[in-house]
């Protein structure tokens, strides 16, 4: 069964064909992000073009883990002061890539410098990656990889937390989990993707 759109035809940019960029200048640097300003030209079907602007944040990848005790079956959460709702949110483990890391390497790092929860082995660690999400495709470039850590044992040393880091950490209960009130997109993928497995695996709802 052909399952491609009927698109309705009546937008005049060809939405197959590359978009130019015109100009790409930074107008703001910070510790974390970029701000670009961007001028774009769209090709219509007609062989004309149309000029747009844009601006777009440059961020660097991340990873979002949620983190399972497969032992106790317990979840670690996490809260700190996010700026973007203005209060200490509840959510999951997550940060920034380096470069040239791989995606599980950067996880367990992460895992380690906020929680200081490292797995006991290797091979007593099991990652079901959820996907890969753009935390918001209209404005910024950040790309999450989403995904959720299983640890048959783990052990709990110090975290290493940058110093305008405040993060406080807790293992909790699934149905502890639930009640607590996430809001951010990507710790919700983690977490909703958990909850097909244990309803598949007839652990839980």
């Amino acid at each position: 069964m052909d399952t491609t759109p009927s698109w309705d035809g009546r937008d005049p940019v060809d939405m197959d064909a590359p978009v130019d960029v015109l100009s790409r200048d930074t107008v703001y640097r910070g510790k974390v992000f970029d701000v670009e300003d961007m001028r774009l030209a769209l090709h219509t079907v007609a062989g004309g073009t149309i000029e747009i602007r844009r601006q777009v944040l440059r961020h660097a990848p991340c990873v979002v883990m949620l983190v399972h005790d497969t032992t106790d079956d317990r979840y670690l959460v996490e809260r700190e002061y996010r700026v973007g709702c203005d209060r200490f949110a509840y959510g999951i483990p997550a940060g920034l890539m380096d470069a040239g890391e791989d995606i599980e390497t950067a996880a367990l790092r992460e895992l380690a410098e906020e929680t200081g929860v490292t797995p006991i082995d290797p091979a007593h660690v099991t990652i079901d990656h959820v996907g890969e999400c753009y935390s918001s495709e209209g404005m910024a470039d950040e790309l999450a990889h989403i995904m959720v850590i299983h640890l048959d044992g783990h052990e709990t040393g110090p975290t290493r937390l940058d110093p305008d880091e405040h993060v406080e950490s807790a293992w909790v209960g699934w149905d502890d989990l639930l009640a607590l009130p996430v809001t951010a997109s990507n710790s919700v993928i983690a977490i909703q993707h958990e909850r097909i497995r244990r309803i598949l695996a007839g652990t839980g709802h």
